[in-house]
Parts: C-alpha cells; structure tokens; sequence
C-alpha cells in the first residue's frame, strides 16, 4: 500500500504535473491515460470545440477512488468526484489542457474550460471536458492536426485503443462533413528514446520532451 502521504500528490499530480512517486519504476512513463476525441462543429461546419474524454489507468483509478472514498465526508463520491474535476481543471489550464492544436501549419489558439465532469467507469476515473477553440474555424479542405501530451512524459496519452489498433471512436468528427480522420504513431528520435529510458523515478523531465512521443490524430474535411 501505498503511504498515505503520497495519495494527495497521485491525486493531483498523476494527471495534471508529473510529481514524482516512489514507485518501483526506473523510467518515464509512470502511468497512462487513453484518450478520446470529438471534434465539435457549430451549424456552419466550423470547428468550435474539441470534446476531449480522459481515461486514467486502471493502478492510478484505484488509488484516487480509495482516496477519495476516505475523504469524501458527507458530500459522498459524486461531490468529490467534482471536487477532483475542479483541481484538475485548474492545475491544467496554465499548461493549455495538454493540448496543440493545428491547422495546415497555423496554430490554433485555444480557450478555457467551463464545461467538464469527473465520473467513475468501470472502475477507472474518466476526466470529461469541452476545450473551446478561441473562435470558430472553418476546417474543410485543410487538415486539422493536434497531439495531447505531458510535457514531461511522466504520464503518457494515447488513444484508446483495442491491442495496437485505436478505436473507431477514438476519434470522431460531430455534424454533417464528409470527413477522414487517421491517428499516428509517434516515431521519437533514438536519443529522445533514450534520455526517456534513463530517466529514475527522482528525475525531472525536460520539459517538451512529452511531444517526441505523442500520437498525432489528423482529419481532414471535403
């Protein structure tokens, strides 16, 4: 078991900064999420949002939701379930939501988040929130590219994903384009490989080095 005075930092941290757990793990990453995303688009076809679902692995899930049942008081789960989703949410704005975002080689910028929930599924906490673009979009003909990623790789995002293939669902465009959408393995560097590999639990990342090994989804609209 792990001590207790170690839940708080898993809570917050494990999805949200990448603090450093004495955990026996001798390099980067320390836990994963599977990731899925929904492309938003307003009445005119613009791409307003990207509805974005965070799964936490299943170790993780369970120290959070053991956490969380101790300190829950009489609010019960639920409330602190949203209290969760509000520390996440906070601690994950000053760092863009993990998320880039591309059109053709623009980059787009992105707004706060207001619209978000903290459930428990099948045993696993799932981190549901709406990621506004700054102003709509018009994304037909151009290919739309992002990558969700911790700049430290302490945690690592991929897709949901059935052995080595995502899901249909892993991502998904909403309203009536004619869309083509394709999700990339990340081909990181051999030296970046390494610097991850030798990285020991009480190690800090350079920052950026997350990128090298996200999976890069794209879509394209006619």
């Amino acid at each position: 078991m792990i001590p207790a005075r170690f839940l708080r930092p898993i809570l917050l941290i494990a999805l949200i900064m990448g603090a450093l757990l004495p955990l026996p793990v001798v390099a980067h990453p320390h836990g994963w999420i599977d990731l899925r995303m929904r492309l938003v688009l307003d009445d005119q076809g613009r791409l307003e949002a990207l509805q974005q679902s965070w799964r936490l692995d299943p170790f993780y899930s369970l120290v959070v939701l053991e956490e969380l049942e101790r300190e829950q008081g009489g609010g019960g789960l639920e409330a602190a379930l949203d209290q969760l989703g509000s520390e996440i949410r906070d601690n994950l704005s000053p760092q863009g939501y993990f998320t880039e975002l591309q059109l053709g080689d623009e980059r787009l910028g992105l707004g706060e988040v207001d619209n978000y929930t903290v459930l428990e599924r099948d045993g696993r906490i799932e981190f549901v929130f709406l990621l506004p673009l700054t102003e709509p979009r018009v994304i037909e003909g151009e290919t739309l590219s992002y990558r969700v990623f911790d700049p430290t790789y302490y945690i690592e995002v991929v897709h949901e994903a059935d052995g080595n293939e995502p899901l249909d669902d892993a991502l998904v465009v909403g309203g009536e384009l004619v869309c083509e959408t394709r999700i990339l393995a990340a081909e990181p560097d051999p030296e970046r490989v390494l610097e991850a590999a030798m990285l020991d639990v009480d190690d800090t990342a350079e920052t950026g080095l997350g990128r090298h090994f996200a999976e890069t989804g794209e879509v394209v609209c006619r």
